[in-house]
C-alpha cells in the first residue's frame, strides 16, 4: 500500500506562486511514478504533471508547461509541484497519485491523496 498526503495549497493572487508537497509512506512507494492531477468544480480530473521514480524524467500538460516544475526527493519520500505565474484558471483541488509505470491517465493510478485546494484570485 501507498499512502499520500498533499499540502501547500491556499489562496494566492494571479501571478503568484505556491509549492505543493506530497508526502508518501508505505513500502510500495518504492519504484512508483507520481503524477499531479487537478479538478475544478463540475469538471473532469485533469492531468497536470508526472515524474518517474528516478526523478530524471518529467512531463507536463501544455497548460502548465513553463510555469510548473515537478520534483521528488526519494530519501524523504516527498514529491513537489512548484507552481509559478498562477492564473485564475489554475483554481482547482490538486491531487497527487502514484502507480508503477508511467501514465497521464487518472484511471491508471491506484493510489491517491485526499487533495489540497488551490485558489487563484484575479
Amino acid at each position: 500500500q501507498v499512502q499520500l498526503v498533499e499540502s501547500g495549497g491556499g489562496l494566492v493572487q494571479a501571478g503568484g506562486s505556491l509549492r505543493l508537497s506530497c508526502a508518501a509512506s508505505g513500502r510500495a512507494f518504492r519504484g512508483t511514478a507520481v503524477a499531479w492531477f487537478r479538478q475544478a468544480p463540475g469538471m473532469e480530473r485533469d492531468f497536470v504533471a508526472r515524474i518517474d521514480w528516478s526523478g530524471t524524467s518529467t512531463y507536463y500538460a501544455d497548460s502548465v508547461k513553463g510555469r510548473f516544475t515537478m520534483s521528488r526527493d526519494n530519501a524523504k519520500n516527498m514529491v513537489y509541484l512548484q507552481m509559478n505565474d498562477l492564473k485564475p484558471q489554475d483554481t482547482a483541488v490538486s491531487y497527487c497519485a502514484a502507480r508503477y509505470g508511467y501514465s497521464s491517465s487518472s484511471y491508471e493510478y491506484g493510489y491517491w491523496g485526499q487533495g489540497t485546494q488551490v485558489t487563484v484570485s484575479s
